[in-house]
């Protein structure tokens, strides 16, 4: 397909025509310095309050990275079974990790079709196998694993958040909606997971762990205990593929990216064309799939057997019908995205670039002027939220303003490279710095995959 040729046509058809609505936005250059170089498929980190790094691989490797003298070790590695979207997805240290050494996986198991949320303990630096503790046990798909998600974090009161992918063949629906209700096609029904009360896939789930390896169920969340037909463990409900998240330590406020489907353009029949989003959650919430995508453009319902269109879905007032549906019909109303875009060139924010997409959030950045630290983040950059793309290779920063709509969008960068390479996480040193993974040019065999820092120019607050 000559992508570039479909990409003039919808512009010219009018299925990208929205009115230029671009934000202000600049350009805020920071240092980069590479800390770990030669990595193999690194995905996850936590940077601890004494500077280390704790980086996990996809393969199973955990390492540890000291500032002191500079130094990357093993830190010991769990058997993991790496089809195309699992092995250890997400990696997070107990608020406490300082006194106990815990940390949290998002892992799977060969063998075993589940992903899990597990505990272990790091005693000087070394993984102990055997002190695992089981949280959480999510199915994924037969044959084989797809949108997986798998982010963890805590936020400032100790409960865990877990990211859930919706584990739906993305290849059948002609990058629409999969909701196809014909026996024997489950697997490309979203309503199965994503809109289903009763199932962890397709969300963003929320526990609070005890001591002894298991959790309870926070107050405010989605579903209260005791809700017939929905799970007391969902925060945000209707994610396809909610990759990376992140919590704002001031207000609470979940943000994440959402993979979305691969449609170029609109269509009548079916709905909009493919976007990926950014979300944020003051609450708890339904955020639409596989209804609705972007500020809630809703898909059609299509019968993938006659292949005729019914009505539109109501984002007020989601019902999931579907008979692979186990929890409730009558959903929460859908919210919408604070910044959505798809695989061609965006009218509305022609900042976010063209071509394929993979949105993912890292930290929000509060200035400290207090801190002394000659790498921390400038000034400019206080109250935004980082937004970083796996697949375009950029790294944003981000301002919403009171009723959460997008006010401004600033592109990070060094004086080297307006590119990085595949960024795919992202997190805040207590030098104020922001520690970034970059997975490296390709999607596997990368030799450039590395551990970076971006830092301030002084700390003083002039990025620009």
């Amino acid at each position: 397909m000559n992508t570039k040729r479909v990409f003039r046509f919808l512009i010219v058809a009018g299925w990208m025509s929205l009115p230029v609505l671009s934000v202000r936005s600049a350009d805020v250059v920071l240092r980069r310095t590479v800390l770990a170089p030669g990595l193999d498929e690194p995905i996850a980190m936590e940077v601890a309050p004494d500077g280390s790094v704790v980086l996990a691989e996809h393969h199973g490797a955990l390492k540890l990275w000291k500032p002191v003298d500079g130094s990357l070790r093993s830190a010991g590695a769990l058997t993991v079974f790496t089809g195309p979207e699992d092995g250890i997805l997400g990696l997070a240290l107990d608020p406490q990790y300082s006194r106990n050494g815990w940390i949290y996986l998002y892992h799977s198991t060969p063998g075993v079709l589940e992903n899990r949320v597990s505990r272990f303990t790091l005693h000087d630096g070394v993984l102990d196998a055997t002190s695992q503790k089981i949280l959480l046990r999510v199915p994924t798909l037969i044959p084989k694993p797809n949108h997986s998600g798998g982010c963890l974090g805590f936020d400032g009161v100790g409960n865990l958040y877990v990211s859930t992918g919706d584990y739906t063949y993305a290849g059948q629906s002609d990058g629409f909606a999969p909701i196809d209700r014909r026996p024997g096609h489950e697997m490309n029904d979203s309503e199965r997971t994503a809109a289903n009360t009763l199932d962890f896939r397709g969300k963003i789930l929320r526990i609070h762990p005890e001591p002894d390896g298991t959790y309870s169920i926070p107050p405010d969340n989605l579903f209260p205990k005791g809700t017939p037909k929905a799970l007391p463990e969902l925060y945000v409900m209707g994610c396809r593929n909610p990759f990376r998240f992140t919590l704002d330590p001031k207000t609470g406020f979940l943000y994440w990216g959402d993979v979305g489907p691969d449609a170029l353009g609109p269509n009548p029949a079916r709905g909009p064309a493919g976007f990926d989003e950014f979300n944020m959650a003051r609450k708890a919430g339904n955020f639409g799939w596989p209804y609705f995508s972007a500020d809630n453009r809703a898909y059609v319902a299509w019968d993938f057997q006659a292949k005729t269109n019914g009505a539109a879905f109501d984002p007020a007032h989601p019902a999931n019908d579907s008979p692979n549906n186990t929890g409730l019909r009558d959903l929460p109303p859908a919210q919408p995205a604070f910044l959505w875009y798809p695989p061609g060139p965006s009218s509305r924010w022609p900042e976010v670039g063209s071509g394929a997409r993979s949105a993912m959030a890292g930290p929000v950045y509060h200035f400290d002027a207090a801190l002394k630290s000659d790498r921390k983040l400038p000034r400019e950059l206080d109250g935004s939220v980082i937004l970083f793309e796996w697949e375009r290779g950029w790294i944003k920063a981000a301002w919403l303003d009171e009723s959460g709509s997008l006010k401004r969008l600033d592109s990070i960068r060094t004086a080297e490279q307006t590119k990085f390479k595949r960024p795919i996480c992202a997190k805040l040193g207590p030098d104020g710095a922001l520690y970034v993974i970059e997975w490296g040019s390709n999607w596997s065999g990368n030799r450039d995959a590395a551990l970076v820092r971006l830092e301030g120019q002084g700390g003083t607050g002039d990025g620009r």
